[in-house]
């Protein structure tokens, strides 16, 4: 039996890192030693937080449980302690408690769950339409109400400022207004890449040939990151996201000063330094 406790003891303590697990994480990307998701920044996010709690607590329960009834049956049934085996051959409430129980977790996953995927897929009237095309290996953006286009490349490891997480910074950003519902339209050009921004709780496909819509509204501001998440060749490592979420009048300021940077080039799709959020 302490054997058995210490196992107890040994599960418990990884589920109470597993549970506090967005503690350890850094906002808006990984860090170290990260255990569990990344701090939510969208009410889509802290629903899929709170289901993956919900599932991991019925597991753990039913490992222990399972756990407990071997331990059990070897210390009750074993041929010292039970030299004559029992013939019984059915028990029906027991068969109807294992036939029931499995069905009613079931449904108790399945009702969360389908609420989630409805929040994820309808989307609301959006305040900010945003496209993403990925090529390999950059996203190109496009504000089209705004008559913005970019491109969007990974800073090398060299050019980086102190504070910028390597492989996950790029020259220019995608800047939103906090708490606005944001449509993003996602294509690819050649292959299939994946726009995936782990604290929006965002991943979806870019497929060639067709536009796929997803969206998020992000609570706070800051600065978020992710990373295409499809093996989409050679340098899919090297193909990182990341988002700015600023207030309303930062953004203003942003759209402003990104749009007279394109005029004075002549071209949107060539944003010059004055329009670049490092």
């Amino acid at each position: 039996m302490l054997i058995f406790k210490r196992m107890l003891l040994v599960f418990g303590a990884l589920f109470s890192f597993a549970a506090a697990g967005s503690a350890f994480a850094a906002d808006g990307q990984p860090s170290p030693w990260q255990l569990g998701f990344q701090k939510a920044a969208t009410p889509i996010m802290e629903q899929i937080t709170s289901f993956h709690t919900f599932v991991t607590v019925i597991i753990v329960v039913i490992a222990l449980f399972v756990l407990a009834l071997l331990v059990y049956v070897m210390v009750r049934f074993n041929e010292n302690s039970h030299p004559l085996p029992s013939r019984t051959a059915h028990n029906t409430p027991l068969e109807i408690a294992w036939t029931v129980v499995p069905i009613l977790i079931l449904v108790a996953i399945a009702i969360p769950s389908f609420r989630l995927l409805f929040a994820q897929y309808d989307m609301p009237s959006p305040d900010l339409t945003i496209t993403a095309t990925g090529s390999q290996w950059y996203w190109t953006y496009e504000y089209p109400d705004h008559g913005i286009t970019f491109d969007s490349l990974m800073v090398q490891e060299a050019d980086l400022k102190e504070g910028q997480p390597r492989l996950l910074t790029v020259d220019r950003e995608v800047v939103v207004p906090v708490n606005k519902n944001v449509q993003v339209g996602v294509k690819a050009n050649d292959v299939i890449h994946d726009w995936a921004v782990p604290s929006f709780g965002i991943k979806l496909d870019a497929v060639p040939g067709r536009l796929q819509s997803t969206w998020f509204r992000a609570e706070r501001t800051g600065v978020f990151h992710g990373q295409c998440s499809e093996l989409c060749g050679r340098n899919h490592a090297f193909m990182p996201i990341t988002v700015r979420v600023v207030t309303d009048e930062e953004f203003a300021a942003w759209l402003e000063k990104t749009k007279a940077a394109a005029n004075d080039t002549g071209d949107t799709s060539k944003l010059a330094a004055a329009g670049k959020q490092n």
